[in-house]
């Protein structure tokens, strides 16, 4: 850290710094500013003087951090002799959801202490309202993207309940009508394979049987010559 210059009646003179830090991305905006909140808790307790804090938003890291590949970025710009740095930082080092920091000089000496708190205080308010426009078009765009999901939604079932009054109030078509042959000819092969079926299933008749009869019809035949003779 540089040495600290005193005026000639004693008095260090302000110089300008500015800390920027990164916390996680899934921090909401509700935590970042809690965590806003305790560094100037820390500036006010330490006399300095806050001059505004810049919001970056998210960004992609240039290297992983625990695990991490964005970052939300802020940076907190303030005015003092530089007594209050190590308990900023300090303060930044117990917050676990804070990625990063660093600390710079920014001017070594503020020559008009009254005039760079007004500059900062209006780019403070053009942030703000640049802020406000953002989420009033984010909730815009947000608010148009769920209007024309729903309508989707309700023209993607009013068409499902079309298609199925559609297909109840149809009558038979040619498809019903062919089938019915189909469903006869069917019947009508089952009945031929079950016939067939139970003909093989009978016994045949004995081949003794066949003999004793072919001999009986031979012996009437020799009768009936002997008879005629």
């Amino acid at each position: 850290m540089p040495s600290i210059k005193r005026d000639p009646t004693g008095r260090s003179p302000l110089r300008e710094y500015e800390t920027t830090f990164i916390v996680q991305p899934e921090i909401s905006d509700e935590g970042g500013q809690a965590i806003l909140s305790k560094l100037d808790g820390v500036l006010e307790k330490g006399g300095a003087t806050r001059l505004m804090c810049e919001d970056h938003g998210k960004r992609k890291l240039a290297y992983e951090v625990r695990k991490f590949h964005k970052g939300h970025y802020y940076t907190l710009m303030f005015l003092d002799e530089g007594t209050v740095v190590p308990d900023l930082e300090h303060a930044l080092r117990l917050e676990e959801s804070v990625l990063r920091f660093l600390t710079i000089l920014v001017e070594e000496e503020v020559a008009d202490l009254e005039a760079r708190k007004a500059e900062a205080s209006e780019a403070e308010r053009d942030q703000a309202k640049r802020a406000e426009e953002r989420a009033a078009r984010e909730a815009e765009e947000a608010d148009a993207r769920r209007e024309a999901e729903e309508a989707e939604r309700e023209s993607s079932l009013r068409l499902a309940a079309e298609e199925a009054n559609a297909a109840a109030d149809a009558p038979a078509g040619k498809g019903d009508q062919d089938s019915k042959p189909a469903a006869e000819a069917a019947s009508t092969e089952a009945v031929a394979s079950e016939t067939e079926a139970k003909s093989e299933s009978d016994p045949p008749e004995p081949e003794s049987k066949v003999d004793e009869a072919a001999g009986d019809d031979e012996a009437a035949a020799e009768n009936s010559e002997e008879t005629k003779s």
